[in-house]
């Protein structure tokens, strides 16, 4: 529940603050074709910029840098980086520009983590929208493996009401495959 309340302000798409050369949006739905995904950004800021691409009723250009919120700690792993860089991705391909970096805010330290949006993210990000979709057309979901991490999760309590769902192990992919 924490994570929901955590959330609820960074997606509140009534909330687009200008604060001189930077433009604040909130909940900004995004899609790409070349990955075959969708979802919501959590903050977009735009920086007045050179670079940067034209916005509807705003003067200028202005640089897009994507800023993804996180209830926790940073992870041991890239799960977040890769998040952050498929919503660059997103963003590249619907504004038609070229997006260096953004940010990861973790809520328990309070603390913003810069992400370089190497060619190296940018392709593990392609591979696992790859792998996501062959496993998708297969039908195959593949077995949770919980982790100490799961705890702290803000989809736990979902997941484990479909999954556990009467005392029987169910996929959260709704095609009702058995997972244990």
């Amino acid at each position: 529940m924490d994570g929901q309340i955590f959330h609820s302000v960074a997606h509140d798409k009534t909330q687009i603050e200008k604060r001189g050369d930077l433009l604040i949006t909130r909940g900004l739905p995004v899609k790409s074709a070349k990955l075959g995904m969708s979802g919501i950004c959590d903050v977009v800021e735009f920086h007045k910029s050179e670079e940067g691409v034209s916005l509807a009723s705003y003067e200028g250009l202005w640089q897009p840098y994507p800023v993804e919120y996180k209830k926790g700690l940073p992870k041991l792993n890239e799960a977040d980086e890769m998040q952050l860089c498929g919503q660059a991705i997103c963003l590249e391909e619907m504004l038609l520009c070229r997006i260096p970096g953004g940010s990861l805010f973790y809520g328990e330290n309070r603390r913003r983590e810069t992400v370089e949006f190497t060619e190296e993210l940018r392709g593990k990000v392609y591979d696992m929208a790859k792998e996501m979709h062959v496993l998708w057309d297969k039908g195959y979901t593949p077995r949770v493996k919980p982790q100490k991490g799961c705890n702290a999760c803000s989809l736990k309590e979902i997941i484990e009401y479909i999954v556990y769902y009467n005392g029987e192990c169910f996929s959260i992919a709704g095609r009702g495959d058995r997972l244990c």
